[in-house]
């Protein structure tokens, strides 16, 4: 399908993100897998082609270009290419929206050129053992002590979570305050007390770092705070939708992605002396693929224009999320059906999509949370 929402400059960084991946990713994602960890390599190289921060100021390093549209071309390409283990979007999309938006002077100066070099990782702490979806449920507590925070508690399923030199830390600064007592701190690698768990092991995107961290009496400065003291909750509303609709987006490259390939085997593999893909069943899966692919990208492209024009709803940033996760779990389910015995085989795309898929309609709020706001939207 012709997409109309791009710009020339835009598909020229198209293909200087796919020039990237194929010189800085490709080459090395499968010895990432192994490790459970990508390279701090892979982030420099990122830094210095530009990929983190575009939006952040010049005078940080950054591209100074607001248009998240460059930021979704560099999630497709990452996305169609499988390369799930540099976390440049948990950086790109969820942190930099807090670093761009609540930084103080002196922050900024402190962590933002960095950040856009891939010196400084970033990760964002909010999920722990007895608190996914639900943060008001954060028990993780920064009690003020003179001009530090002391933090104390344990999270986890963190992306980023092993290599992160910077962790925004939801935690509860005023337990009686409900959600007006939530706030951010970013905590420093080599802080006394900060340790990280184990990197966990997942049923798929093996080469993104996904880990336990535990604060034990941290003493955090407060000019760490990020934003105002009991704000946390609603700069995490603020930007949720920004999260979601990456996640969205980029769930929607990785099925169409798998339909294509999908579709070429269908015509190249024999079956009874024909091409899979003319047998009637075959060939209406087929069809219903596409079309519903068809479907979710006409919505999707107009709720990116929503976003780009600052008008998006977290309505509608739910709808993304919901409807494209769930699709591309459905999509690569059928798809690696079409593939017979080799779809189960984890050197094929189709497989190592199946398992490293299935985590989108659960995190960045699953599926279940999604349509809880989208009925709360309409009044019910």
């Amino acid at each position: 399908m012709q997409r109309d929402i791009f710009t020339s400059d835009h598909e020229a960084f198209r293909q200087m993100v796919r020039s990237f991946i194929a010189k800085e990713v490709e080459p090395y994602h499968e010895q990432w897998e192994r490790d459970g960890v990508v390279s701090r390599d892979v982030w420099l190289a990122a830094g210095q082609a530009g990929l983190l921060g575009i939006d952040i100021d010049e005078r940080y390093g950054g591209g100074g270009n607001d248009d998240y549209r460059y930021y979704l071309v560099l999630n497709e390409e990452m996305t169609r290419a499988g390369a799930n283990g540099p976390g440049f979007s948990v950086h790109n999309d969820i942190n930099g929206q807090y670093f761009r938006r609540l930084v103080t002077p002196e922050q900024a100066d402190r962590w933002l050129p960095g950040y856009c070099s891939g010196e400084l990782i970033t990760a964002i702490a909010m999920s722990e053992p007895g608190a996914g979806s639900d943060l008001q449920g954060i028990r993780t507590t920064a009690v003020r002590d003179g001009d530090s925070y002391v933090l104390n508690g344990q999270k986890t399923f963190i992306s980023n979570g092993q290599l992160a030199d910077l962790v925004i830390v939801v935690a509860r600064t005023d337990p009686d305050a409900g959600y007006r007592g939530i706030s951010l701190l970013v905590v420093e690698r080599g802080m006394p007390g900060f340790e990280r768990g184990r990197n966990l092991s997942k049923v798929g995107m093996h080469a993104q770092d996904t880990s336990e961290l535990f604060f034990t009496d941290v003493r955090v400065p407060a000019a760490n705070l990020l934003g105002e003291e009991g704000g946390g909750f609603v700069a995490l509303m603020q930007n949720l939708p920004r999260e979601r609709i990456a996640i969205g987006t980029a769930a929607l490259a990785g099925a169409e992605a798998v339909f294509e390939m999908t579709l070429a085997y269908a015509k190249e593999r024999q079956a009874f002396g024909r091409p899979i893909g003319k047998f009637q069943h075959n060939r209406f899966v087929l069809a219903e693929i596409a079309t519903e692919i068809a479907v979710a990208r006409a919505f999707t492209d107009k709720a990116v224009l929503e976003h780009v024009a600052d008008r998006l709803s977290n309505e509608d940033a739910s709808m993304v999320k919901w409807w494209n996760t769930e699709l591309c779990n459905r999509v690569v389910d059928r798809c690696v059906q079409l593939h017979g015995g080799y779809g189960y085989m984890l050197e094929y795309p189709v497989a190592r999509a199946f398992v490293d898929g299935r985590a989108q309609t659960i995190f960045g709020g699953t599926t279940e949370i999604m349509k809880e706001i989208i009925g709360r939207g309409l009044g019910v």
